[in-house]
């Protein structure tokens, strides 16, 4: 799968799942809503209900930035399957111009957002490479 048709199915999608891993090895993944503009896809934390405000995923980011995003299709009929992988350096921000337009970009994308903009920090995710599958 080229390059261009991976960030558009991957930008086309509502969920991905963020891949990090701590500075121990040990992987961390978890559901995240995203924008993606151009080879940077952002998430925010937000106002959504969490155990704790220290989460493991801003920690394993400031151990070790490198973090995989994916997203798949599924369908029953298996010839319509495929998915995009995102891989690259994610930083933490809390604040500035960077913050802002990701947190834009999350509101045009997604209504809730719209309404409540998230508080807490963005994180930022530069895409290195672009892998992708798909069975047709």
């Amino acid at each position: 799968m080229d390059d261009d048709l991976a960030r558009e199915r991957f930008g086309g999608e509502r969920v991905a799942r963020l891949a990090t891993v701590s500075g121990d090895g040990a992987p961390h993944l978890v559901p995240v809503v995203f924008a993606l503009t151009g080879d940077r896809v952002v998430t925010a934390i937000d106002h959504k209900p969490k155990t704790t405000a220290n989460l493991r995923r801003l920690r394993n980011i400031a151990e070790n930035p490198e973090v995989s995003l994916l997203v798949d299709h599924y369908d029953e009929d298996w010839s319509r399957l495929w998915w995009v992988r995102a891989d690259g350096p994610a930083r933490v921000v809390e604040s500035g111009t960077d913050r802002e337009s990701a947190l834009d970009a999350l509101a045009a994308k997604y209504p809730h957002y719209r309404d409540r903009r998230p508080a807490g920090p963005v994180i930022v995710v530069d895409v290195t490479r672009w892998t992708g599958w798909s069975a047709t």
